[in-house]
């Protein structure tokens, strides 16, 4: 994997580099890749551009069809189910990004998973038997797979090193950032105006993203390019090595926050999923719920990003989970005894606990996938993207299917306390990521 090195200047952005791929007084040519223009080149505009458009067809549908299997007759396990199906396939084919990435896939991963994940998004509308909406997820996940590990990993090559804090940050933002508006516009536009409707808007959605990511090979005159291949990487900028590097196996640096990973997004899952079923008679309270929690998240996760930029180390890390924890509870509390028409006291936990929950959240996304970036190295980045992003999304689809069946049998309120208190438990994991073991020096 080549990854050109830029000079940090000290205002943190890269300084000038000498020209490259020039010959020199010999007559041989100099094969040293050409400096990557880093956050302000057009092809990780594009990266974002192409994450914000595309994910908004992975935002939008994840609670509706839910949703969308409750009013064929699924009851919370089966709705439920439909978010694990589309995990399970994205989290195997997860497993095998790191092998795709290493053989060229750099170029084709997100736009072909973006096509994946659109294209058979309209089938939704034709039945709302669970069967059907089973295999679609399915499908779908093996798009968002591909999409959620390329979409990292870029996010980290397509920079240099002093600038992947940012960089990740940024991306949060173009994950997150969509979904106030697609979270709870897609469960309004669907019940307003008609479920068909907001699943082909969201397909369409997708199909665009992928267009988008295609163009990054051609940005900033080709010096991406280099990003974008799997040959071997130029050497890494100065500083402390990777722990995984000090004769401790990948896995087990990654360990702690891939735990964390997994629990804060079973519990974001629990949300997502679940929190549009019993408050479905308020449909204004159902919008505003996941608009604060996506909110919150885009601004945990981008301070987390600069934060983590300018000292080096993953300090949200542990407030993070400690938000994660109180928002988990607060909307524990006001689920507890939510009737069929919620009151202004259950409304204002909901909304309170799902912005404390986001910003939690958000923080502990950005802090787990940069320690994890951090201590795999460069030339793991396509691994720990993997482990991160399995992370997330067995989370997500565990937590759906557990919580569903518990839901079933114990009901919202005590449902919803199990995983705060599972989150809880996780707290002191949090510790060991603060003092950034396996960070870069600055510049």
């Amino acid at each position: 994997m080549i990854r050109s090195r830029s000079s940090p200047s000290g205002n943190g952005t890269p300084s000038e580099a000498a020209p490259t791929g020039a010959a020199d007084d010999s007559g041989t040519t100099d094969t040293t890749p050409p400096a990557l223009p880093g956050l302000r080149g057009r092809g990780f505009a594009l990266l974002i551009a192409a994450t914000a458009v595309g994910l908004c067809g992975f935002a939008a549908v994840l609670p509706l069809v839910p949703l969308w299997a409750s009013r064929g007759g699924a009851g919370e396990f089966g709705a439920g189910s439909t978010t694990a199906v589309f995990m399970l396939t994205t989290v195997l084919t997860q497993l095998a990004m790191p092998w795709l990435l290493e053989r060229g896939g750099y170029r084709w991963a997100f736009p072909v998973g973006a096509l994946v994940m659109g294209l058979p998004t309209p089938l939704f509308a034709l039945t709302a038997d669970l069967g059907p909406l089973l295999a679609v997820s399915a499908v779908r996940g093996v798009g968002f797979g591909m999409v959620s590990v390329a979409g990292t990993v870029l996010a980290a090559r397509l920079v240099p090193h002093h600038q992947v804090g940012r960089a990740t940050g940024y991306y949060g933002l173009a994950v997150g950032l969509p979904q106030v508006l697609i979270l709870p516009g897609g469960v309004a536009l669907a019940l307003n105006i008609g479920f068909d409707t907001a699943f082909w808007l969201t397909g369409l959605c997708s199909v665009l993203g992928g267009v988008l990511a295609w163009g990054i090979w051609y940005a900033d005159g080709g010096r991406n390019r280099a990003a974008l291949r799997s040959t071997v990487r130029a050497a890494p900028e100065p500083g402390p090595a990777p722990d995984a590097s000090a004769g401790r196996p990948l896995l087990r640096a990654l360990a702690a926050p891939l735990v964390l990973m997994l629990l804060t997004a079973s519990s974001a899952g629990a949300i997502i999923t679940f929190l549009a079923i019993p408050l479905e008679q308020a449909a204004w309270l159902v919008g505003g719920a996941l608009a604060a929690y996506a909110l919150a998240v885009v601004a945990g996760r981008w301070t987390a990003g600069m934060l983590h930029d300018r000292h080096r180390r993953a300090l949200l890390l542990l407030p993070g989970m400690v938000g994660a924890v109180a928002g988990m509870a607060l909307v524990t509390a006001a689920l507890w005894s939510v009737g069929d028409a919620p009151g202004t006291g259950t409304a204002l936990l909901v909304l309170l606990g799902s912005a404390v929950f986001g910003l939690g959240f958000g923080a502990v996304q950005n802090e787990t996938v940069t320690l994890m970036l951090n201590r795999a190295g460069p030339a793991g980045y396509g691994r720990a993207s993997a482990v991160w992003n399995i992370g997330y999304d067995a989370g997500s689809g565990a937590g759906a299917m557990v919580l569903g069946l518990l839901i079933q049998l114990t009901g919202y309120g005590p449902a919803f306390a199990v995983t705060a208190v599972a989150l809880l438990a996780s707290v002191p994991l949090a510790l060991g990521g603060r003092a950034g073991r396996g960070a870069r020096a600055r510049g």
